[in-house]
């Protein structure tokens, strides 16, 4: 009887740690991106445009939500000035998309390959590479390099 119970509390110690998401090296996301052009391999291209593509269709939605809460928020009780920005961040989330927020533009739809190619360019740089020691830093710096938003207003 004491030896399920010290199993089942062990059990319960060791279960959040199974739950908790850790972020993704810049080193790992070259261990696969390096292959990308490798016509025998697959799997290390597939992880690689998958990771890019996920990162890309994550942050739009993210983005999407947080600019539909903004206006939101500003139409609870609006002042006249208030209604003027929620009519200029409609404007800019209608002209550019909600990524304008996180300072990257994609606007029309951009052809994944040219994103994947874009990152895994900057994964080949080592100072970028060493500049951001997490994937998810790297790819943000990426598409706000290769892909700025034209206007400032």
């Amino acid at each position: 009887m004491m030896r399920c119970l010290i199993l089942l509390i062990s059990g319960l110690l060791l279960t959040p740690m199974a739950w908790a998401v850790e972020a993704l090296s810049t080193e790992e996301l070259v261990s696969h991106c390096d292959k990308y052009h490798d016509q025998n391999a697959e799997k290390d291209h597939i992880f690689c445009v998958r990771y890019i593509q996920g990162f890309v269709d994550g942050a739009v939605a993210t983005d999407d939500l947080v600019a539909q809460n903004i206006v939101a928020e500003y139409e609870k009780e609006e002042t006249y000035s208030q209604r003027a920005m929620r009519t200029r961040i409609g404007s800019r989330l209608d002209r550019y998309g909600s990524s304008v927020y996180a300072d990257y533009c994609l606007g029309d739809p951009v052809p994944l390959r040219e994103v994947v190619e874009r990152v895994v360019q900057s994964l080949e740089n080592e100072d970028l590479a060493t500049a951001h020691p997490l994937a998810r830093d790297l790819v943000y710096q990426t598409l706000r390099t290769h892909y700025p938003c034209n206007e400032t207003d």
